[in-house]
C-alpha cells in the first residue's frame, strides 16, 4: 500500500486535471447506464407494438433520437477522459523519470562501482515504462472501471435486485482467484524484471566494449552468453504470461457460469410473467456490459502486479542515500590558493585490504606532484580523495587550511579540473564538449582554450570547425585530439588544482608531445597531481610522490630520489635502461 501512495504522489501536481477526468469518467457511466435504460425501455416499445400495435413510428424515432444523441454526448466525455488521463500520466512519469535520474546524478561514486550499467539502466527505461503503462490503464483508470462497475450494478438492484444477488453468487470465488493469482504474478515480474535488466547489462558491456570483443575473435561466445540471457528472460516473462492467461479464463469461465445461471432463472420469471421481455434483455445486455470492466479489472490486477514490482526496483534506488554529501553547515568558497594536506589519511574499498594506509603529505600552491608507482598502488584513489569522490575512513584533507567536508561539494569541485587517462566526450559538437567546462564561456574564450590546448588547428580542418559533430564518447577523433579537447575543457573551467591521471600514457609518440605542450601550458601557476607511468614526464615534478600497496615509501625531487637509490631509482633504471 506504502508503494501505491508513493507512485499516487506523482499525480497530486495534476488533480485539477485528475478531477476533471474523473468527472468525465462519471458522466461516461451515468451516460452508459442511460442508454441501458433507454435500451430497455425501446426493446419494450418494439415488442409491445409488434403485438400489440400501441408504439407509433414517431415514438420509435424519438427513443432512436434519444439514443443517438446519448452516444453523441458519450463521445465527447470519453475523449476528455482518455486525453486527459494521457495527460497526467505521461507528466507523472515524466516527474518520476527526472527525479530518479537527478538522483542518479547526486549518488557517490561507490553506487556505481557496486551497480552494473545495465542494471541501471533497465530501471530508468524499461521499469518506468513499465510503470508508465500501468498509470495509464491501472492507478487513473482504475476510477473509469470502477465507475462503470458500480453504477452497473446499481442499475441491476434498482432493475431486479433479486436476479443480481443470484449473479453475483459466485464474485467472491472470483475474488479470491484474483487474489491468489495477484501474489504470483507481482513476484515473478519482478524476477522477469530483473532478468531483462540481465539482458541490457550484456548489451551494454559488448557494444561499449566491442572493439576488445573482435580484437579476441569473440562474437560467437559473446553471442551464446547474450542468448542465454536472452532465454533466460523469455522463461521468466513466459511463466509472467502464462500466470495472466490462466487467471483470465478462469474468471471469465466463473462469469459465464453466473449468465447461465441468470438465463435459466430470468427465463423462468417472464415465463411466468414477472418479468417483461424487454427487462429481462436489457437487464442480461448490461450485465454483459459489466463484465467488461469486470474483466479489465481482472487483466489489469497483473498489469498492476508488475507495476508495483517496476516501482519496487525504482523506489529502491531513490531510497539509496548518497555516502558523499554536504554537511548541514558547509561553505562556498569562491578562490582558492591550492594549499593542501593529506593528514593521517586511512581507506579501504572494502574490509579486506586497506587502499590506503596512514598518507600524510603537504602540497604547497603552484607545486607539481607526480604520483607514481605500480598499479593498485593508490595513486588513483589518493587523488580520488581531493575531490570527494570518496572519504577516508580516518584522517582529513584541508584545502587552505579547511576541511574539505566542510567546503559544498559543488564549490570544491568547481576549483578542480581533470584530465582522465581514458577521455570521455559526449555525442554532439566540438563546441559543446569543450563549453562542458563553463556553460557561460564565449567563442572566444572557447577558440582561446582550444588553442592553449592545441587544439584549434585540427578542429578548423573539420568541415564544420568547432561546430562540427563527433559520435558517442568521441567517435571520428585520433586519441591525441580526443585528449586535447578534455584539455581545452579543463582550460575553459580555469581551476586552481589539476589531477592529470595518466593523460599522455596512451598516445603516440607525436600526440603525446603536442599534449605534453598543451598541459605544460595548463599546469601553470596551478596546484598538479600528475600521475604517470612514464617517468619522462613528470623529472622536472616539485616533488615526486612514491608509493607501495597504500603507502608513500619516498618523496622528493627527482635528483633526490636518484640519490637514495631506492624504488624510484630501480624504476628510473627499468624504463631508460640505465
Amino acid at each position: 500500500m506504502e508503494l501505491a501512495k508513493r507512485v499516487l504522489k506523482y499525480l497530486k501536481p495534476y488533480k485539477g486535471r485528475l478531477t476533471t477526468a474523473v468527472i468525465s469518467m462519471l458522466l461516461n457511466g451515468f451516460l452508459t447506464i442511460f442508454f441501458f435504460d433507454r435500451f430497455q425501455k425501446l426493446m419494450d416499445a418494439i415488442i409491445v407494438g409488434l403485438y400489440e400495435g400501441e408504439t407509433t413510428i414517431k415514438q420509435l424515432n424519438l427513443m432512436i433520437m434519444g439514443i443517438f444523441f446519448i452516444f453523441f454526448f458519450r463521445a465527447i466525455v470519453q475523449y476528455g477522459e482518455k486525453y486527459l488521463t494521457a495527460y497526467i500520466s505521461q507528466n507523472a512519469i515524466r516527474n518520476l523519470r527526472d527525479d530518479l535520474y537527478e538522483h542518479l546524478q547526486r549518488l557517490s561514486l561507490d553506487f556505481y562501482a557496486q551497480n552494473k550499467t545495465g542494471e541501471i539502466m533497465s530501471r530508468v527505461t524499461n521499469d518506468v515504462g513499465i510503470l508508465q503503462g500501468a498509470i495509464v490503464s491501472g492507478a487513473i483508470g482504475v476510477f473509469s472501471l470502477f465507475f462503470q462497475l458500480t453504477l452497473g450494478l446499481g442499475k441491476l438492484f434498482y432493475d431486479n435486485w433479486r436476479l443480481t444477488l443470484l449473479s453475483l453468487i459466485l464474485f467472491p470465488l472470483i475474488g479470491y482467484t484474483i487474489d491468489k493469482f495477484n501474489k504470483r504474478i507481482r513476484k515473478v515480474s519482478k524476477r522477469a524484471q530483473v532478468k531483462v535488466a540481465d539482458v541490457s547489462d550484456i548489451l551494454q558491456e559488448t557494444i561499449s566494449g566491442i572493439r576488445v570483443v573482435k580484437s579476441f575473435g569473440r562474437e560467437d561466445y559473446e553471442y551464446k552468453r547474450f542468448s542465454k540471457e536472452n532465454y533466460a528472460n523469455f522463461r521468466a516473462n513466459m511463466k509472467n504470461s502464462q500466470l495472466n492467461a490462466t487467471l483470465t479464463p478462469i474468471t471469465e469461465f466463473l462469469a459465464s457460469i453466473s449468465f447461465i445461471i441468470i438465463l435459466w432463472y430470468g427465463g423462468g420469471e417472464v415465463m411466468k410473467a414477472k418479468m417483461s421481455p424487454g427487462e429481462l434483455t436489457g437487464f442480461f445486455t448490461l450485465l454483459l456490459y459489466i463484465t467488461n470492466p469486470l474483466k479489465s479489472l481482472t487483466r489489469l490486477s497483473g498489469t498492476i502486479q508488475r507495476a508495483l514490482a517496476a516501482a519496487e526496483r525504482i523506489f529502491e534506488i531513490i531510497d539509496i542515500n548518497p555516502t558523499i554529501k554536504d554537511k548541514e553547515e558547509a561553505q562556498d568558497i569562491d578562490r582558492v590558493d591550492g594549499y593542501i594536506d593529506f593528514k593521517d589519511i586511512t581507506f579501504s574499498y572494502n574490509e579486506d585490504e586497506l587502499a590506503l594506509d596512514n598518507i600524510n603529505l603537504e602540497v604547497e600552491p603552484g607545486q607539481m606532484v607526480a604520483l607514481v608507482g605500480a598499479s593498485g598502488a593508490g595513486k588513483s584513489t589518493l587523488v580520488n580523495m581531493i575531490p570527494r569522490f570518496y572519504d577516508p575512513n580516518e584522517g582529513i584533507i584541508t584545502l587552505d587550511g579547511i576541511d574539505i567536508k566542510d567546503i559544498k561539494l559543488d564549490s570544491l569541485r568547481q576549483q578542480i579540473g581533470i584530465v582522465p587517462q581514458e577521455t570521455l566526450l559526449f555525442g554532439g559538437t566540438i563546441k559543446e564538449n569543450i563549453l562542458y567546462g563553463n556553460l557561460d564561456a564565449s567563442d572566444e574564450e572557447i577558440i582561446q582554450a582550444a588553442k592553449t590546448a592545441n587544439a584549434h588547428d585540427f578542429i578548423l580542418k573539420f568541415p564544420d570547425g568547432y561546430d562540427s559533430s563527433i559520435g558517442e564518447r568521441g567517435a571520428g577523433l585520433s586519441g591525441g585530439q580526443k585528449q586535447r579537447i578534455a584539455i581545452a575543457r579543463a582550460v575553459l573551467k580555469n581551476p586552481q588544482i589539476l589531477i592529470l591521471d595518466e593523460a599522455t600514457s596512451a598516445l603516440d609518440t607525436e600526440s603525446e608531445a603536442l599534449v605534453q605542450e598543451a598541459l605544460d601550458r595548463l599546469m601553470k601557476n596551478r596546484t598538479t597531481f600528475v600521475i604517470a607511468h612514464r617517468l619522462s614526464t613528470i623529472l622536472d615534478a616539485d616533488k615526486i610522490v612514491v608509493m607501495e600497496k597504500g603507502k608513500i615509501v619516498e618523496r622528493g625531487t627527482h635528483e633526490e630520489l636518484l640519490a637514495k637509490d631506492g624504488v624510484y631509482k630501480k624504476l628510473y633504471k627499468i624504463q631508460f635502461n640505465k
